[in-house]
């Protein structure tokens, strides 16, 4: 499976580097590919790090302006034109998109697959990792425009929430039906 993991290339503290760490080992343990922004900076390398170190395949998708923060050495790397473009294609080469946490590029990225889900214009399976409740507040707001009646299909088809590394792989894997 190629799962997209949207996620930030900061460098952030063991509370969201070791969910990562272990997330990225189910991955590459699984024999699944990540697909990811192509950074080899931050939470990005941590997951790329640990996918490539636990047997995994990596496929990036770069943007013209961070190109010189790409990873070398992967499996694939795609450089895109501009961050529409590069969404367009981490999409296109995704069976499955995970959201972990990140700032607003990570949010852009998230609300694109949820904007396309709501429309039908996809059906990949779609998982929000929580990590040390990161997203609690996002959680609560689409709830709330479920209930309002902003959203016209039920949030959990649009995304799955995950607390931990190990039912986010396992959501993605059973929703492909390789379980």
């Amino acid at each position: 499976m190629n799962i997209c993991v949207f996620l930030s290339a900061a460098d952030l503290p063991e509370t969201y580097t070791k969910p990562a760490r272990e997330f990225a080992e189910l991955i590459g343990k699984g024999g699944h590919t990540l697909v990811w922004g192509g950074s080899d900076v931050g939470l990005m390398k941590v997951m790329a790090d640990g996918v490539h170190e636990a047997g995994g395949r990596l496929m990036g998708v770069s943007v013209d302006f961070l190109a010189h923060k790409v990873r070398a050495g992967v499996d694939g790397m795609i450089i895109a034109a501009d961050l529409a473009e590069r969404k367009k294609l981490l999409l296109e080469k995704a069976d499955a998109v995970v959201i972990m946490v990140g700032g607003t590029g990570t949010l852009d990225e998230a609300t694109e697959i949820l904007e396309l889900k709501k429309h039908g214009r996809t059906d990949k399976p779609v998982v929000l990792l929580n990590t040390a409740g990161f997203y609690d507040g996002l959680k609560t707001q689409f709830r709330r425009m479920e209930d309002e009646g902003f959203l016209p299909r039920p949030l959990t088809d649009l995304v799955f929430f995950a607390e931990e590394p190990v039912g986010a792989l396992a959501f993605l894997e059973e929703s492909l039906g390789m379980r």
